[in-house]
């Protein structure tokens, strides 16, 4: 057992990493924005939404709990397959959409934390759209490869192999 070994075995073991369940952490940042939109718009007070607001909402947590996603959900607003059906999504990215200047002044931290995981979304989105253009390029080159062996006519591969026989006898 070498010098090296023996500090490796000091060191800690890796850890596989957590799943974090970041359901109930969205219905909360969801819940909030849903506040503060129906307190400017539908002119309600304190924590209490409007009919159409509470429908919306209890829509949108429903599919949420059920979402395909998982533990492993991306946030909604940035998520490719919207669960709530057309209008209702329609209606939630414009409540979503409508209110983060006002979000970021009642709860700063709680917007920020959100903003970066979507930039985190969107970054994530474009690399795997990269991966998946870089392969179909390369299997693209590929096929033009094997198009181009195959359209050489085979006479004029049977002369050079004739050619190169030909030299190794001399």
């Amino acid at each position: 057992m070498g010098f090296l070994d023996k500090v490796k075995s000091l060191l800690p073991k890796r850890k596989e990493p957590d799943l974090k369940n970041n359901i109930p952490k969205e219905k909360e940042n969801i819940r909030k924005t849903f506040g503060v939109y129906c307190r400017t718009n539908h002119n309600t007070e304190g924590d209490k939404l409007c009919s159409k607001c509470t429908a919306l909402l209890s829509t949108v947590f429903t599919k949420i709990s059920r979402c395909p996603y998982g533990i492993n959900k991306p946030i909604c607003d940035k998520c490719e397959t919207p669960c709530f059906g057309e209008k209702a999504t329609n209606e939630f990215i414009t409540i979503m959409n409508s209110n983060q200047r006002k979000m970021l002044f009642s709860h700063p931290m709680m917007t920020i934390k959100h903003k970066m995981a979507s930039i985190g979304m969107d970054y994530a989105k474009r690399e795997r759209d990269k991966k998946q253009t870089d392969k179909q390029k390369q299997t693209e080159e590929k096929v033009k490869a094997k198009i181009s062996n195959a359209m050489k006519s085979p006479k004029s591969s049977k002369s050079k192999a004739k050619a190169k026989s030909k030299k190794k006898k001399k």
